[in-house]
């Protein structure tokens, strides 16, 4: 399988765990899930799979938790999510697709202390949850991948309740070891959602722990260079919507252009799947044209935002 492969498993993952944790893993309760320097491998995963599946965890339905029915509307009303989306009647449509979706009452919580403490993290969640479904569907309309990103639910970024606050909102750049904490997320999120899912194989947990992996082994936690469909559309929505939204690291957002010009880039370079970028292009043209349809540009004409540290490293 290569990267360019729109057929792979939705949740292919050959590459074996075995990953020494810089940092300490604790559930929502605070209890330490698994101390800093202890190894996460398919042995330990499986261990925390069971003790998840022993504590059966209370399931609750996802869009009537709270207000994240009307908040994702919110989110997405607004463009260019509203033009991507067909309207508000396109919005409300999707959204009907998702039903009751159950999920556990600790992973509720969860967004409920982002939307309390650091609330991009709580509507990128969501955000992301809708457009990657979207585009699933508009994508890989043959496959199940739609259907098992609806059990995935606004949970991608779980692991950031690992990270202090301060780092997370932090508007200069990172030192190296604040650096190694942001990333950390990725691993802990697997961790979490494992442990609440009670399956270390569920797609939410191979998206929380895959989803900054870039399909030329740019990426981390492990620099795969084989990603899934489900995982490739996670990273691109995930991407976009950090692009336009607003940033503690930087002084303006990237307009709609210019973010997707951001997008061509990173595909011209290998990290992303060309297809899947033409598609988002796609849904932001008149007419809606298929993917097979739109030619990445190589003409730049956006303008970036001024002081962005997003990947700026500093010493201690």
């Amino acid at each position: 399988m290569n990267c360019d492969s729109i057929e792979s498993s939705i949740t292919n993952d050959a590459d074996p765990l075995d990953i020494t944790l810089p940092f300490a893993i604790r559930d929502l309760d605070g209890m330490e899930l698994l101390s800093a320097g202890s190894r996460l491998d398919e042995a330990i995963i499986n261990d925390i799979a069971r003790a998840g599946r022993l504590k059966q965890f209370k399931n609750s339905c996802l869009l009537q938790h709270n207000s994240i029915l009307p908040d994702m509307e919110r989110f997405i009303s607004k463009d260019p999510y509203a033009f991507i989306f067909g309207g508000v009647d396109g919005i409300r449509a999707h959204l009907s697709q998702f039903g009751e979706i159950p999920i556990p009452e600790p992973l509720l919580s969860a967004l409920d202390v982002f939307k309390q403490n650091d609330f991009y993290t709580y509507r990128h969640s969501l955000v992301v949850f809708a457009l990657t479904s979207f585009m699933m569907e508009t994508c890989y309309p043959n496959t199940l991948a739609e259907r098992n990103v609806l059990l995935v639910g606004p949970t991608h970024d779980v692991g950031k309740l690992t990270i202090p606050f301060d780092i997370l909102q932090k508007k200069t750049p990172l030192t190296r070891r604040e650096r190694q904490f942001l990333e950390f997320h990725s691993l802990a999120g697997y961790v979490l959602l494992t442990y609440y899912l009670g399956d270390q194989s569920h797609p939410a947990a191979h998206v929380a722990l895959n989803h900054h992996e870039r399909c030329n082994g740019s990426g981390y936690p492990r620099g795969l260079a084989e990603v899934s469909p489900l995982v490739e559309m996670v990273a691109i929505c995930d991407i976009y919507d950090a692009l336009i939204s607003s940033r503690p690291y930087r002084k303006g957002d990237y307009d709609n252009r210019t973010a997707l010009e951001e997008l061509c880039d990173i595909a011209e370079a290998g990290a992303l799947v060309r297809y899947n970028v033409q598609a988002l292009i796609g849904r932001n043209r008149a007419g809606y044209p298929a993917p097979e349809e739109v030619r990445l540009s190589t003409e730049r004409r956006g303008n970036p935002p001024e002081s962005n540290c997003h990947s700026v490293t500093v010493d201690e």
